[in-house]
């Protein structure tokens, strides 16, 4: 039988359908195979951890088969409890796969001390961004006769004048005593102080 007669023979076309068919049978096994290795279209919704205590993710995750890992504390944000989750990665909401871990970061337990930077002399424009750099607040802003405008000539906290060094919490306010430009000299007019001398007459006899 010559090569044509048999790529065209009955017997040929069979085991080519069931070469195919073998194929297909086995890539749909091994299809079910991998779903049902990797878990997959089983998803679980990530819950919010925010203001939670590490006490109290470990029960939340366990329920849900997660688990979690503590990457660090954050500098201390008063509008968070203590040792409470500030962030967390994957966020609220995502769908992630059984035992997936997440990661989270907790408040600290209260503010770190800074050094109060030395504003004086600089202005209220340098003065602002250099406080937020530090995590220090803008408090009270006064002015007093000066020429210098907006220029910062003392620093105050809790109504005592501090001078730069001097350590303060975090996010303290920062009052600010500045110079209106307005300032004004009495110039003083020099005076004549010598007086004419009065000439005496000789007595005419």
């Amino acid at each position: 039988m010559s090569l044509r007669n048999y790529l065209t023979s009955r017997v040929f076309l069979l085991q080519v359908f069931l070469a195919v068919l073998i194929i297909a049978v086995l890539g749909y096994l091994f299809m079910h195979w991998l779903t049902f290795t990797t878990d997959h279209g089983n998803e679980i919704s990530v819950p919010n951890l925010s203001k939670l205590t590490e006490e109290q993710v470990e029960e939340k995750l366990d329920a849900l088969d997660l688990s979690y890992v503590l990457l660090d504390s954050v500098d201390y944000r008063n509008d968070y409890p203590k040792y409470s989750v500030v962030q967390q990665d994957p966020l609220p909401g995502a769908k992630v796969k059984v035992g997936r871990k997440v990661y989270i970061k907790i408040n600290s337990s209260g503010f770190s001390s800074v050094k109060v930077p030395d504003l004086i002399e600089k202005t209220y424009r340098e003065a602002g961004p250099t406080l937020r750099a530090l995590g220090l607040e803008e408090g009270t802003i006064t002015y007093i006769p000066n020429l210098g405008k907006d220029m910062v000539l003392e620093m105050r906290f809790k109504g005592r004048n501090i001078k730069p060094g001097d350590k303060v919490l975090k996010s303290s306010k920062i009052d600010l005593v500045l110079g209106d430009g307005k300032a004004s000299y009495e110039e003083e007019l020099p005076t004549d102080s010598i007086a004419n001398p009065t000439q005496e007459l000789p007595n005419e006899q």
